[in-house]
């Protein structure tokens, strides 16, 4: 099959892969085409791949690799038909596709593929961030929202760094916008537990050291305490108060479990309430 020249379309064979579509891959998006000369449906998918890529010129680029050619490379790539279409982002394999789909479909999941205007806008402004740049990345995270009120990568970075400045009624607006994911649990219950910051913690234990048996002053004590990243007294403020079992177990609880969400599993806390807490409901 004769590929048509491009400067985005190229030939690689297994020991170029590591170079042509892994290391290249950090820098713009590679589409994969493992063919073969005598695959039919291979001549059909082919030229419309090859059209894409000239009309893209150089938002992504396109590799062709004979599967007759590299067995070794087709079998790490797991093919089990041809042709098989593989993308790569940032090092590693997002998407596939197998068989001659029509040039519509695939121009919908080239879209899935490469990045967007928003999808720019949204990296430069987590760079802004890193950079310490603050205001540019929350005008820019804005910038996208107007567009777009719940891109998740935007929202999830807007609201960071809400949480951070103390604005968490915005941040859970922000977030309220955005499809549920682990990450926008784990930032609603971030929000949650920093309202509790501008509560002067030496004030709480004064309230609870004036009433050991308040659970509500305990309570606000474990949150001002948890706004604040004093996790581990905190949560054995709220698992007391969920022992005893009175009116504020029901909050305490949740606000036990916002911090699981914000800790993530991983954290060695975590384990350790869960089952405490666990205990002490049942």
């Amino acid at each position: 099959m004769d590929i048509m020249p491009s400067e985005h379309v190229t030939e690689v064979s297994t020991a170029d892969f590591p170079a042509a579509v892994v290391q290249r891959s950090h820098e713009v998006p590679v589409v994969v085409d493992l063919w073969a000369e005598w695959c039919g449906p291979c001549k059909i998918l082919g030229p419309v791949l090859e059209k894409l890529a000239g009309e893209a010129n150089g938002a992504w680029e396109l590799v062709k690799v004979d599967v007759d050619a590299n067995p070794e490379l087709s079998n790490r790539l797991g093919v089990q038909g041809i042709p098989t279409v593989v993308a790569f982002r940032d090092g590693v394999a997002v998407s596939r596709f197998t068989g001659a789909i029509p040039e519509p479909a695939v121009r919908q999941w080239l879209e899935q593929i490469v990045p967007s205007e928003l999808d720019r806008a949204v990296d430069e402004a987590r760079d802004a961030a890193l950079a310490g740049d603050t205001e540019r990345a929350e005008y820019l995270f804005r910038a996208v929202l107007g567009t777009r009120s719940d891109h998740p990568d935007a929202g999830t970075g807007l609201a960071s760094l809400l949480i951070a400045a103390g604005d968490t009624e915005e941040a859970m607006i922000v977030l309220g916008r955005l499809v549920p994911t682990p990450e926008v649990d784990r930032l609603q219950a971030a929000a949650r537990l920093t309202e509790a910051r501008t509560s002067d913690v030496a004030d709480l234990e004064r309230a609870v050291a004036a009433d050991p048996t308040d659970g509500a002053a305990r309570l606000a004590l474990a949150r001002g305490l948890a706004s604040h990243g004093e996790y581990e007294p905190a949560l054995d403020y709220m698992l007391a108060v969920v022992r005893e079992k009175g009116p504020q177990l029901e909050d305490a609880r949740r606000a036990m479990l916002d911090i699981f969400e914000v800790l993530t599993n991983e954290h060695p806390l975590t384990p350790i309430y869960r089952r405490q807490l666990a205990s002490a409901l049942y």
